[in-house]
């Protein structure tokens, strides 16, 4: 198969022709129709992940149909259509038999822990605890965000989060996570207030509902008093969807009294630990949580609503690219930031010249 691969930690990846994967007794090989780029991608390439050896395949939010089986397989057979946590789950220890498969203390990621979804064909364990079906009607494109990006960030709004009709909530850092928190939220009928740098990211949180946006390049400390000075003392929830010393400083100080923090975006250890204002969350009674994935056994309440068309998440992709022109947009992640989320299908070819 083809697959993006690299061999050396923030060093050009490339395209190259490798074995296909094979199917664990439990386990089954998808034929990837689409997959997400993502930030957490690119922390995997630069080496921030003590789970990657190389040489490494990325990739991480999936959609395709599955192409082969294990012998104990039960539930799923080639042809079907399916997407996947990016936190496949082992479904025997304490944390999976409590219902909290995306702490699962053995997990695997497809991207991480082994060679993940930038190539034709991707190995995923334990499937019967871990795939999801996608409807008929739904593009992989979209179907592909529900692996990460997106039931990310619905369990981070709505079951971490707590998030109530008429509440202020900030989101820091309007990516994929972030534009997708920005959606579920106006969904679930609070008031949005997005943060970014980037003037493109805003417009389009501003599209998706977001009622206030501050660009965050005027505010190098952190724009947690600009946003409760527009909230009218603070959010009741707010999300660090990026993951930096800074915007996870901001988001607590953003909140108002017994508000909630959510940390959503991963901290990699070469930006430094965070500074966490934790004298006021004493002296405010904030909640600091985390926020880590979605269990696939929770997704049929976002899939309802995006079924019902309230949650449409195919309008956060911006870009669709080929599998040869992944290298390049991986590496530009660490850039300037282009505005929505870019979706990879490896069976696109390049335009001929």
């Amino acid at each position: 198969m083809r697959a993006v691969v690299f061999e050396e930690f923030g060093q050009e990846a490339r395209v190259r022709n490798v074995a296909d994967p094979s199917p664990s007794r439990q386990g089954v090989v998808v034929r990837v129709e689409a997959t997400g780029l993502c930030r957490s991608d690119w922390h995997g390439w630069m080496g921030h992940d003590p789970d990657i050896t190389l040489p490494h395949v990325p990739g991480h939010e999936l959609a395709g149909v599955v192409e082969a089986v294990g012998k104990d397989v039960v539930g799923h057979r080639p042809g079907d259509r399916v997407t996947v946590p990016f936190i496949c789950a082992c479904g025997r220890c304490s944390a999976c038999a409590a219902g909290a498969q995306q702490v699962c203390e053995r997990q695997t990621q497809p991207g991480f822990t082994h060679w993940g979804s930038f190539a034709e064909y991707v190995a995923l364990e334990q499937a019967d605890v871990n795939l999801v079906s996608v409807p008929d009607g739904m593009s992989f494109g979209t179907a592909a965000g529900l692996g990460c990006r997106f039931a990310t960030a619905f369990r981070a709004v709505v079951a971490r989060g707590r998030v109530a009709a008429g509440e202020w909530v900030a989101v820091h850092g309007c990516g994929g996570v972030g534009l997708s928190a920005v959606m579920i939220a106006v969904a679930c009928g609070a008031r949005v207030v997005a943060v970014d740098v980037s003037p493109d990211a805003l417009r389009l949180a501003r599209t998706l509902g977001a009622v206030e946006c501050v660009d965050a390049s005027a505010h190098p400390e952190g724009a947690g008093e600009t946003v409760r000075e527009l909230t009218g003392g603070g959010a009741q929830l707010s999300l660090d969807a990026l993951g930096s010393p800074v915007t996870c400083a901001a988001s607590v100080r953003s909140l108002r009294r017994q508000g909630r923090h959510v940390q959503v975006g991963l901290l990699p250890s070469a930006a430094g630990d965070p500074v966490v204002p934790m004298a006021r969350v004493i002296a405010l009674e904030l909640e600091v949580l985390g926020s880590h994935g979605m269990a696939a056994h929770a997704y049929p309440p976002m899939m309802d609503m995006v079924r019902a068309g309230t949650l449409r998440p195919d309008l956060l992709v911006t870009s669709t690219i080929g599998l040869d022109a992944a290298p390049a947009a991986l590496a530009a992640m660490g850039a300037a930031r282009g505005a929505g989320v870019t979706v990879i299908e490896p069976a696109r070819r390049p335009p001929r010249a």
